[in-house]
């Protein structure tokens, strides 16, 4: 397939990392995960991606850590940053949001969400 995309899908839970390893199977997507933010930082620095999925509740580092940190970086300025979490207050949703996310999924999510928001991602 020509025009292959890098997501870095970044969750503590290696479930959640393998569900959504199976919802990109068979698009332009390759998925690699981290199961920190500390490692999904580690692979940014090293590795070109095209958009990130990033839990939001993670220990040590949190996904709002990862994204500001993400943000900081000009060399990461391009890289679309999707965070995704169980949180569905809207009040949490748009502090999420404002942390410098460029979208957010709602968790359980479903293999038509996750690829409308990376069809959408400038990657």
């Amino acid at each position: 397939m020509e025009n292959r995309k890098r997501l870095l899908i970044v969750d503590d839970h290696p479930v959640n990392r393998t569900v959504v390893s199976l919802h990109v199977r068979g698009t332009e997507w390759d998925p690699v995960q981290a199961s920190s933010g500390f490692e999904a930082l580690d692979l940014l620095a090293t590795g070109s991606f095209d958009c990130v999925l990033l839990d939001i509740s993670m220990p040590g580092m949190s996904g709002q850590e990862v994204c500001q940190r993400i943000r900081a970086d000009e060399r990461l300025r391009d890289v679309h940053v999707i965070g995704y979490t169980a949180h569905a207050m809207s009040s949490e949703q748009q502090q999420i949001l404002a942390a410098g996310f460029d979208d957010l999924l709602i968790k359980p999510i479903t293999q038509g969400d996750l690829i409308k928001a990376l069809n959408a991602s400038r990657g």
